[in-house]
Protein backbone atom coordinates (compact mmCIF):
# COMPACT_ATOMS: atom_id res chain seq x y z
CA UNK A 1 0.00 0.00 0.00
CA UNK A 2 1.38 3.47 -0.50
CA UNK A 3 0.58 5.98 1.78
CA UNK A 4 1.36 9.81 1.34
CA UNK A 5 1.30 11.96 4.87
CA UNK A 6 1.42 15.27 5.11
CA UNK A 7 3.51 16.89 8.29
CA UNK A 8 5.20 13.59 8.38
CA UNK A 9 8.56 15.41 10.25
CA UNK A 10 7.26 15.78 13.67
CA UNK A 11 4.44 14.55 16.30
CA UNK A 12 1.54 12.38 14.73
CA UNK A 13 2.90 12.42 11.61
CA UNK A 14 6.50 10.95 12.09
CA UNK A 15 4.52 8.21 14.40
CA UNK A 16 2.28 7.11 11.02
CA UNK A 17 5.22 7.26 8.75
CA UNK A 18 7.53 5.09 11.11
CA UNK A 19 4.54 2.65 12.04
CA UNK A 20 3.90 2.59 8.07
CA UNK A 21 7.13 1.68 7.46
CA UNK A 22 6.62 -1.32 10.05
CA UNK A 23 4.02 -2.40 8.01
CA UNK A 24 5.84 -2.75 5.25
CA UNK A 25 3.85 0.37 3.39
CA UNK A 26 5.56 2.32 1.04
CA UNK A 27 5.51 5.77 2.90
CA UNK A 28 5.90 9.66 1.04
CA UNK A 29 6.01 11.75 3.63
CA UNK A 30 5.81 15.31 2.93
CA UNK A 31 7.63 17.79 5.39
CA UNK A 32 8.50 21.37 5.71
CA UNK A 33 11.65 21.32 5.86
CA UNK A 34 14.57 18.88 4.04
CA UNK A 35 16.19 16.44 5.94
CA UNK A 36 13.26 15.40 8.62
CA UNK A 37 11.18 12.57 7.13
CA UNK A 38 12.00 9.17 8.77
CA UNK A 39 14.34 7.32 7.05
CA UNK A 40 12.74 4.79 4.90
CA UNK A 41 10.33 7.35 3.28
CA UNK A 42 10.39 9.47 -0.02
CA UNK A 43 10.82 12.91 1.12
CA UNK A 44 8.47 15.88 -0.35
CA UNK A 45 9.80 19.41 0.65
CA UNK A 46 6.39 21.69 0.87
CA UNK A 47 5.18 24.37 3.05
CA UNK A 48 1.48 24.01 3.42
CA UNK A 49 0.49 27.72 2.53
CA UNK A 50 2.27 27.45 -1.05
CA UNK A 51 -0.73 25.81 -2.94
CA UNK A 52 0.72 26.03 -6.43
CA UNK A 53 3.52 23.87 -4.79
CA UNK A 54 1.78 21.69 -3.18
CA UNK A 55 0.69 20.82 -6.83
CA UNK A 56 4.12 20.36 -8.40
CA UNK A 57 5.22 17.72 -5.43
CA UNK A 58 2.83 15.83 -6.10
CA UNK A 59 3.31 15.66 -9.76
CA UNK A 60 5.04 12.86 -10.05
CA UNK A 61 3.03 10.44 -7.58
CA UNK A 62 1.74 6.91 -8.62
CA UNK A 63 -0.27 4.04 -7.62
CA UNK A 64 -1.62 6.06 -4.19
CA UNK A 65 -3.63 4.58 -2.00
CA UNK A 66 -4.31 6.63 0.81
CA UNK A 67 -3.77 10.40 1.73
CA UNK A 68 -3.63 11.50 5.47
CA UNK A 69 -3.88 15.61 5.74
CA UNK A 70 -1.96 15.65 8.78
CA UNK A 71 -0.11 18.93 8.83
CA UNK A 72 -1.60 21.53 10.51
CA UNK A 73 -0.73 24.25 12.92
CA UNK A 74 -2.93 25.68 16.69
CA UNK A 75 -2.92 29.22 15.05
CA UNK A 76 -1.55 33.16 16.62
CA UNK A 77 -1.04 34.07 20.26
CA UNK A 78 -3.73 36.39 19.85
CA UNK A 79 -6.73 34.86 18.61
CA UNK A 80 -9.75 35.75 20.61
CA UNK A 81 -12.91 37.52 18.50
CA UNK A 82 -12.12 40.50 20.48
CA UNK A 83 -8.27 40.17 19.65
CA UNK A 84 -7.22 39.13 16.49
CA UNK A 85 -4.63 38.65 14.78
CA UNK A 86 -5.82 38.72 11.08
CA UNK A 87 -2.80 37.40 9.44
CA UNK A 88 -2.63 34.92 11.87
CA UNK A 89 -6.04 33.91 11.44
CA UNK A 90 -5.66 33.96 7.41
CA UNK A 91 -2.37 32.07 7.75
CA UNK A 92 -4.40 29.17 9.92
CA UNK A 93 -6.95 28.87 7.50
CA UNK A 94 -4.69 28.63 5.06
CA UNK A 95 -2.73 25.57 6.50
CA UNK A 96 -5.86 23.43 8.53
CA UNK A 97 -8.29 23.98 5.98
CA UNK A 98 -7.34 25.31 1.93
CA UNK A 99 -4.02 22.56 2.16
CA UNK A 100 -6.02 19.88 2.65
CA UNK A 101 -8.65 20.58 -0.16
CA UNK A 102 -5.07 21.37 -2.21
CA UNK A 103 -3.69 18.08 -1.43
CA UNK A 104 -6.62 15.82 -1.91
CA UNK A 105 -7.46 17.62 -5.55
CA UNK A 106 -3.50 17.27 -6.20
CA UNK A 107 -3.22 13.29 -5.49
CA UNK A 108 -6.58 12.61 -7.17
CA UNK A 109 -4.59 11.65 -10.86
CA UNK A 110 -2.58 9.11 -8.59
CA UNK A 111 -5.80 7.50 -6.66
CA UNK A 112 -8.06 5.28 -8.01
CA UNK A 113 -11.31 3.51 -6.10
CA UNK A 114 -10.52 2.18 -3.28
CA UNK A 115 -8.78 5.17 -2.23
CA UNK A 116 -8.90 6.98 0.74
CA UNK A 117 -8.48 10.62 2.20
CA UNK A 118 -8.31 11.06 5.65
CA UNK A 119 -8.02 14.61 7.27
CA UNK A 120 -7.24 14.86 10.79
CA UNK A 121 -9.34 17.00 12.54
CA UNK A 122 -10.06 17.79 15.90
CA UNK A 123 -12.53 17.65 19.33
CA UNK A 124 -12.19 21.46 19.35
CA UNK A 125 -14.43 22.01 15.70
CA UNK A 126 -17.38 20.43 17.45
CA UNK A 127 -20.39 22.81 16.95
CA UNK A 128 -21.27 22.18 20.48
CA UNK A 129 -18.69 23.80 22.07
CA UNK A 130 -19.34 27.28 23.00
CA UNK A 131 -15.65 28.31 24.00
CA UNK A 132 -13.83 30.71 22.57
CA UNK A 133 -10.27 30.47 23.04
CA UNK A 134 -8.15 29.23 20.25
CA UNK A 135 -10.94 30.19 17.90
CA UNK A 136 -9.20 30.97 14.58
CA UNK A 137 -7.74 27.04 15.27
CA UNK A 138 -11.22 25.82 16.05
CA UNK A 139 -12.72 27.53 12.84
CA UNK A 140 -10.11 26.51 10.91
CA UNK A 141 -10.88 22.60 11.87
CA UNK A 142 -14.72 23.48 11.96
CA UNK A 143 -14.32 24.62 8.43
CA UNK A 144 -11.85 21.97 6.91
CA UNK A 145 -14.90 19.14 8.56
CA UNK A 146 -17.53 20.84 6.11
CA UNK A 147 -14.78 20.92 3.13
CA UNK A 148 -14.28 17.64 3.75
CA UNK A 149 -17.77 16.46 4.28
CA UNK A 150 -18.48 17.86 0.58
CA UNK A 151 -15.50 16.05 -1.21
CA UNK A 152 -16.65 13.19 0.23
CA UNK A 153 -20.23 13.69 -1.85
CA UNK A 154 -18.46 14.18 -4.53
CA UNK A 155 -15.63 11.85 -4.66
CA UNK A 156 -18.04 8.84 -3.89
CA UNK A 157 -19.29 8.25 -7.26
CA UNK A 158 -15.34 7.11 -7.85
CA UNK A 159 -15.18 5.07 -4.97
CA UNK A 160 -12.85 6.94 -2.90
CA UNK A 161 -13.72 7.79 0.43
CA UNK A 162 -12.99 10.37 2.48
CA UNK A 163 -13.12 10.61 6.44
CA UNK A 164 -12.43 13.10 9.19
CA UNK A 165 -10.25 12.11 12.16
CA UNK A 166 -10.33 13.21 15.68
CA UNK A 167 -7.19 12.36 17.29
CA UNK A 168 -7.85 13.68 20.68
CA UNK A 169 -5.45 15.49 22.87
CA UNK A 170 -2.49 14.23 21.62
CA UNK A 171 0.77 14.17 23.28
CA UNK A 172 3.03 16.43 21.08
CA UNK A 173 4.74 19.52 20.45
CA UNK A 174 1.50 21.16 19.66
CA UNK A 175 -0.18 19.41 22.93
CA UNK A 176 1.91 19.35 25.19
CA UNK A 177 3.03 17.18 27.76
CA UNK A 178 -0.01 16.96 30.09
CA UNK A 179 -2.33 15.50 27.07
CA UNK A 180 -4.42 12.34 27.20
CA UNK A 181 -3.46 10.39 24.20
CA UNK A 182 -0.20 8.77 23.15
CA UNK A 183 0.85 9.40 20.13
CA UNK A 184 1.63 5.96 18.88
CA UNK A 185 -1.27 4.90 19.80
CA UNK A 186 -3.60 7.61 18.21
CA UNK A 187 -1.13 6.83 14.99
CA UNK A 188 -1.80 3.39 14.61
CA UNK A 189 -5.73 3.88 15.16
CA UNK A 190 -5.31 6.19 12.15
CA UNK A 191 -3.05 3.62 9.85
CA UNK A 192 -6.06 1.07 11.38
CA UNK A 193 -8.80 3.22 9.65
CA UNK A 194 -6.91 3.76 7.15
CA UNK A 195 -5.99 0.01 6.38
CA UNK A 196 -9.84 -0.52 5.87
CA UNK A 197 -12.93 -0.31 3.00
CA UNK A 198 -13.82 3.22 3.94
CA UNK A 199 -16.52 3.84 1.90
CA UNK A 200 -19.06 2.70 4.29
CA UNK A 201 -17.31 6.01 6.54
CA UNK A 202 -17.29 7.90 3.92
CA UNK A 203 -18.16 11.64 5.14
CA UNK A 204 -17.88 10.24 8.86
CA UNK A 205 -16.24 12.48 11.89
CA UNK A 206 -14.60 9.41 13.14
CA UNK A 207 -12.69 9.01 16.16
CA UNK A 208 -8.95 7.56 15.99
CA UNK A 209 -10.56 4.55 17.96
CA UNK A 210 -12.69 4.08 14.89
CA UNK A 211 -16.07 5.05 16.39
CA UNK A 212 -18.00 7.86 14.86
CA UNK A 213 -18.35 11.02 16.63
CA UNK A 214 -20.77 14.19 16.21
CA UNK A 215 -20.01 17.04 13.85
Amino acid sequence: MHIVITGAGRGIGREMALQSLTRGWQVTAIVRQAGTAPSGTTELVADMRDLDRLAAVCAGLRGMDVLVNNAGIIGPARQTTLDMDFAGFAETLAVNTLAPLAMAQAVLPAMGAGGRILTISSQMAWMGYAKSDRIAYRASKAAVNKVMQGLATDLRPRGIAVMLIDPGWVRTDMGGPDAEEDPAAVAAGILDIAAQDGMAKAGRFLRFTGEERDF
